[in-house]
C-alpha cells in the first residue's frame, strides 16, 4: 500500500486516537503512584495546593509532585489555576480516586493494569505455544487491583440489592444459612455476608493457599473467625452437602471446567438451595457488547490476559472469556443439571444470575 492510496485525514485522526489511548495507560501508571503516595487523598482534603504545599502534605519530594500534577491536569484530572501556580482535585473527581469506601472508586484497577504490562512476555508465549497461565502466576498486584476494585461494588450492591433479589434467600441467611464461596480470592464477599448475617456459617474456597491465607486473617481481625473459615480446594473438590447458597463471585468465567463446576455445586446443594454467579455484565453477541458496555474494552484486556489464560491452564479448558454473556452461562448451567435460572439483578459492571436444581 502506497501513501498516495491512504486517505490522510483518517490516518491523522486514527494516529491522534492512538495517541490518547498511549496517553490512558501511562495516566494509569500515575494513577497508581497518586494513589500509593496519598496524594489524591491529600487533594481531596486541601483544596487548591502548590506543588510544594501538596509536597509537604504528603511527604514527598515537590520536583516529582510538580510534575506528577502536571501530567495530571493535562489530562484533565486536575485542573490548574495559572494565576497562582495552584491544582485542584474537583470533588466530583475526587469521589472516583481519592478514596476506596467511595461509591463510585475506581482506583483500585489501575494496578491491575500494571500487573497486566508486568506479564506482557508471559501473555507473548501463551499467544504462540496456545498454553494457558495459571492465576497464581499473575504479577502480585493483579490480586490487589481484582479485590480493591470488585469490592466497591460488593459494598455498594451484594446485601443491599443483590442478595434482596434471589429468592428467599435473604430470608434463609436472617435466620441461619450455610453457605460455600467458590473461587474466593481474599474473601471481600464473603465477610461482607458474614457481618450482615451473623447467623449464618460461610466457607470459602480457593486454589490459591496465599491468598487463603490473607483471607483467614481478615476473618480473624474482623471478629468474624466463629462463622468464617477458609480453606483450599478446587471448584470439584470441596466435600460441602445440603448447603443453602454457593456463590461464584466474578470468578465462575475462569474456570477450566464450568460445567463441571456447577455440577458439584449442584450435588452440594440441598433441595431448595441456590446457586448464585455474579458475572461481568455483558450482552450474548459482541456487536452489542461492543456499543452497549462502557467497560468492554478493559473487560476484553482482562479476559485476554487473565481470565481466557487461567482456564486454559486447567483441566477442560472451556475458556468461556470474562464477557461470555447470560444465554452463554445458562447453557453451561443447564448441561450441568440445573432447571431453573434467571438474571436476578444487575448494575453497571455485573449481572447476577441465579439457579435452582
Amino acid at each position: 500500500m502506497t501513501t498516495a492510496t491512504l486517505d490522510l485525514e483518517k490516518v491523522g485522526a486514527f494516529a491522534q486516537h492512538i495517541g490518547g489511548l498511549l496517553a490512558g495507560g501511562a495516566t494509569t501508571a500515575m494513577m497508581v503512584v497518586g494513589d500509593r503516595t496519598g496524594l489524591y487523598a491529600a487533594m481531596a482534603a486541601g483544596g487548591p495546593l502548590t506543588p510544594a504545599q501538596l509536597a509537604a502534605d504528603t511527604g514527598t519530594a515537590e520536583r516529582y509532585v510538580r510534575e506528577w500534577l502536571a501530567q495530571q491536569a493535562a489530562v484533565g484530572i486536575v485542573q490548574h489555576d495559572p494565576e497562582d501556580g495552584t491544582f485542584t482535585l474537583p470533588p466530583e473527581h475526587a469521589a472516583v480516586l481519592a478514596a476506596d469506601d467511595s461509591p463510585a472508586a475506581m482506583a483500585g484497577a489501575a494496578p491491575l493494569i500494571s500487573g497486566m504490562h508486568r506479564r506482557t512476555d508471559e501473555l507473548v508465549e501463551a499467544f504462540r505455544s496456545g498454553a494457558g497461565i495459571p492465576w497464581a502466576d499473575q504479577d502480585p498486584t493483579v490480586f490487589e487491583s481484582t479485590e480493591r476494585f470488585f469490592s466497591v461494588g460488593y459494598r455498594n450492591s451484594l446485601v443491599s440489592e443483590w442478595i434482596p433479589a434471589l429468592a428467599g434467600v435473604h430470608e434463609k441467611l436472617r435466620a441461619g444459612a450455610r453457605v460455600i464461596d467458590v473461587g474466593c480470592g481474599h474473601g471481600a464477599p464473603v465477610l461482607l455476608m458474614a457481618q450482615a448475617y451473623p447467623a449464618s456459617q460461610f466457607v470459602g474456597y480457593d486454589v490459591h493457599a496465599a491468598s487463603i491465607e490473607t483471607a483467614t486473617r481478615r476473618a480473624a481481625d474482623a471478629g468474624l473467625s466463629d462463622r468464617v473459615r477458609f480453606g483450599v480446594s478446587d471448584s470439584q473438590a470441596y466435600p460441602d452437602k445440603d448447603v443453602d447458597l454457593v456463590t461464584f463471585f466474578d470468578a465462575f468465567h475462569d474456570l477450566g471446567d464450568p460445567v463441571g463446576a456447577a455440577a458439584h455445586a449442584r450435588q452440594s446443594l440441598a433441595a431448595d438451595g441456590t446457586l448464585v454467579l455474579i458475572e461481568p455484565r455483558a450482552a450474548d453477541d459482541l456487536a452489542t457488547t461492543l456499543g452497549t458496555i462502557p467497560m468492554a474494552a478493559l473487560g476484553f484486556a482482562a479476559s485476554t490476559f487473565l481470565c481466557t489464560p487461567n482456564s486454559l491452564s486447567q483441566p477442560v479448558g472451556l475458556a468461556l472469556g470474562a464477557l461470555a454473556g447470560e444465554s452463554r452461562l445458562r447453557e453451561v448451567l443447564a448441561e450441568a443439571g440445573f432447571g431453573s435460572v434467571r438474571r436476578a439483578a444487575e448494575n453497571d459492571f455485573n449481572m447476577v444470575i441465579e439457579a435452582r436444581p
